[in-house]
């Protein structure tokens, strides 16, 4: 696994975790990324997507609910929910590009979503390109 794919995989994880118990103070969430990953480049990689998720999870949910059509946030599996959060983040506010990102979260979903994760990852994301276009 690439490094960086690991970084994210232990940022959805985190966020994961963030979403069913919003308790987990953030120094405890730091330090199992710093746990998980030896490379201080990665422990601040992965900190800041998940800091970064955190921080704009409104804005982020707003722009998922409206390229999820008939489905609502609360609907959605966990563990997708938060694989597009990551991946609208990133779309949004990295310089990552976007074939990346997306291939990036297509593999998180495969990963620890259902058979047809992937797919509803991918079409949410690939709505949301043209969206955060006419943002920037």
């Amino acid at each position: 696994m690439a490094k960086r794919s690991r970084a994210r995989e232990l940022a959805v994880q985190m966020l994961y975790q963030q979403d069913f118990n919003n308790d987990v103070p953030a120094d405890a969430i730091r330090a199992m990324i710093n746990e998980e990953i030896v490379q201080e480049e990665l422990q601040m990689f992965s900190w800041s997507l998940f800091i970064g998720v955190m921080e704009y999870r409104q804005q982020l949910d707003e722009h998922i609910s409206a390229a999820a059509e008939n489905w609502s946030l609360d609907r959605m599996a966990p563990t997708d929910r938060n694989v597009l959060r990551l991946g609208a983040y990133e779309l949004l506010h990295s310089d990552t590009p976007p074939r990346v990102v997306i291939d990036e979260a297509l593999e998180l979903a495969k990963k620890y979503g259902t058979a047809q994760s992937s797919q509803f990852v991918n079409g949410i994301l690939d709505k949301l390109l043209p969206d955060l276009e006419t943002d920037s």
